[in-house]
């Protein structure tokens, strides 16, 4: 059962616009794609995402987002109990850390994350240049001190007691398709950053390869992968509020998803899918729904299926 889970909030990037990102992948007949390969998919609906007011002397939209989180932590959790695999579409990276959260929860320190993304997200108030704190998730999962005093510290470990008790170290969690990365967050890439140069340099299988043997030599036994369309070209995904030009391309793209596929079916795998997000989808910035579009047929790459047709 793949179980999907709305988390229309867009408030803590620079752009609004992607609170229309789910319904315009499920526009982009996502259901319809996974039912195709033989999946069971049950639509759970959005968790409310409403915006109100915001203190100006903290992080912007921080309490809109953290009621949002909590209860987008809750309905992953509960589809976890219920043996589904939660997929969820967002809104903006945010709330990311509330879906995994509820992953690491479960599985405490067995549980690995693939951060797919143009960005590490891992800034915290005290580091970020800009403030937005869909760039701070990451950090949050990691449980990183905020760096500041005041209000901002205040709501920093109000994010944290609401992500808890469990935290995703550093150390298990993999990057791939990096590109603009903040100097401050550098020397917080513990596990494995995989950057667009790396990309370039080894290729595709190669790096996908090193994931899979560092998810073993990490021995974790889940993986969870948050998508970012930011990692794409924006040639090839223009419907993003944070494009970032030199991403990957749209077969570099489905490659590496066939693979972590091949990977996650091998009979000797250690580890399985715990969940997935797909987060920035933003119609505002789109033509005729590309980029949705390009995001579902990434899902369904990543679930099995082939150029040849079928299931893999």
């Amino acid at each position: 059962m793949i179980e999907i889970i709305g988390a229309p909030f867009d408030g803590c990037g620079k752009r609004v616009g992607s609170r229309l990102g789910p319904p315009a992948i499920r526009l982009a007949e996502l259901n319809e794609e996974l039912e195709a390969l033989g999946y069971e998919v049950c639509d759970a609906g959005d968790v409310p995402a409403d915006l109100g007011p915001s203190d100006p002397k903290g992080l912007k939209n921080f309490d809109s987002m953290l009621g949002c989180a909590v209860l987008l932590k809750q309905a992953v959790s509960d589809a976890l109990e219920r043996g589904s695999i939660p997929l969820v579409l967002g809104g903006d990276h945010t709330l990311a850390a509330a879906s995994v959260s509820a992953a690491a929860n479960r599985y405490v320190d067995r549980l690995g994350l693939l951060w797919i993304d143009a960005h590490a997200d891992i800034n915290t108030p005290g580091s970020s240049e800009t403030g937005n704190v869909h760039g701070m998730p990451v950090a949050a999962l990691s449980g990183l001190p905020s760096g500041v005093k005041g209000i901002s510290h205040t709501q920093w470990l109000s994010w944290l007691q609401a992500l808890g008790p469990a935290q995703v170290e550093t150390e298990r969690i993999a990057w791939y398709g990096l590109r603009d990365v903040d100097a401050t967050e550098r020397p917080r890439l513990n596990g494995l950053p995989i950057s667009m140069h790396d990309i370039d340099r080894r290729g595709v299988e190669q790096t996908a390869t090193e994931i899979d043997r560092w998810l073993k030599e990490t021995a974790v036994t889940h993986l969870w992968i948050s998508f970012d369309v930011d990692v794409l070209d924006p040639v090839f995904a223009p419907g993003t509020g944070t494009a970032v030009r030199g991403g990957l391309t749209y077969r570099e793209a489905h490659l590496f998803a066939e693979i972590l596929r091949e990977h996650l079916d091998a009979p000797s795998c250690p580890y399985r899918l715990a969940g997935l997000d797909v987060v920035e989808v933003n119609p505002l910035y789109d033509t005729m729904n590309q980029t949705a579009r390009v995001a579902t047929e990434w899902v369904a790459s990543l679930f099995g299926k082939t150029i040849l047709g079928g299931k893999r």
